[in-house]
């Protein structure tokens, strides 16, 4: 199977409670996705850096087994993004954003990146997403993310791009901003009218809901007892299911619900450290131990439940 990630790739300074000094990492959505993803398939990744962007990241983004042949190097610095967290982890101050290379950035897809199974688009602008469509030789399924940037300034754009894909994530907030729907129900409703197969609402510590035509399911988000840093938290949740989905080869109701608890397990590990290195650390026994304990929480003995009807 093959799964291809068009997004941003940048460096973040990140700053916390717990570290005010602040650290800088890898950041950007394409490469949160690709790694979280490389948990169960071999990603590909499209994007652009600048000449500042280090010989030791390149190597890393390889030696977890991403394809790096749709990254383009331009004369110039890599996205930056500095923010502060408060304390709470969810709430945040974006400091400084410089889009430097990526502002010109227009992706333009390697012959062999043109065939994907599952094609992501992460959450550039929508514009950029729908010339990527343009690009594909074959249909795949395709799934795409968004920010509220777009829905304050290219809402006709953005709406083409939701009547185009299979599976659409944004979080609550988006949701409700797209649709005025009443209730996130209601929202889910408006938006699969639009064109998706699914959508997926992501809702932070809340967990995540998926609605489809065909149902809906939930997944809560893990307990943790800390949260290190948040950032990449949805695009790494995002890898995670669509990876785990491009593994099983199956777009199915049934693997999509199986790829929440994926996405929320390898989302759950990456709030537990700065930048999406530390991923890499991740021990395969633990991430087992996470998914059977969303299995535990969700089994519960039925005869012990209400029947009003008699």
């Amino acid at each position: 199977m093959s799964l291809i990630v068009v997004g941003s790739i940048a460096y973040d300074r990140i700053e916390t409670p717990a570290l005010p000094e602040g650290v800088k990492v890898l950041g950007g959505s394409a490469t949160y996705f690709s790694v979280a993803a490389s948990f169960f398939t071999r990603p590909g990744m499209v994007g652009v850096v600048g000449d500042d962007f280090a010989d030791e990241d390149m190597r890393f983004l390889n030696e977890c087994g991403i394809d790096t042949s749709g990254i383009t190097r331009s004369k110039g610095k890599t996205f930056f993004w500095h923010g502060r967290y408060h304390a709470d982890m969810e709430s945040r101050d974006s400091l400084d954003t410089r889009l430097n290379v990526f502002e010109g950035f227009k992706p333009e897809l390697p012959d062999a990146m043109r065939s994907p199974d599952i094609l992501f688009l992460g959450n550039i602008a929508p514009v950029l997403q729908l010339s990527v469509l343009e690009q594909m030789k074959n249909r795949p399924f395709v799934a795409a993310d968004t920010i509220d940037l777009w829905i304050n300034t290219a809402m006709d754009d953005l709406l083409k791009v939701i009547g185009r894909v299979d599976l659409f994530f944004l979080n609550e907030e988006e949701a409700f901003r797209i649709t005025d729907a009443p209730t996130l129900a209601g929202a889910a409703r408006a938006l699969l009218s639009m064109g998706p197969k699914a959508v997926v609402v992501k809702r932070g510590d809340a967990g995540a809901l998926l609605f489809t035509t065909d149902g809906w399911a939930f997944v809560p988000a893990w307990p943790l007892d800390a949260v290190t840093d948040p950032t990449g938290a949805g695009d790494s949740f995002a890898g995670g299911m669509l990876g785990f989905m491009d593994k099983a080869g199956d777009h199915s109701f049934t693997a999509m619900r199986a790829g929440l608890v994926t996405g929320s397990v390898v989302a759950s590990f990456c709030v537990e450290g700065f930048g999406p290195r530390h991923l890499t650390a991740v021990d395969r026994h633990a991430f087992d131990a996470r998914v059977q304990g969303f299995v535990k929480a969700a089994r519960f003995d039925d005869s012990m439940l209400p029947r009003l009807g008699g």
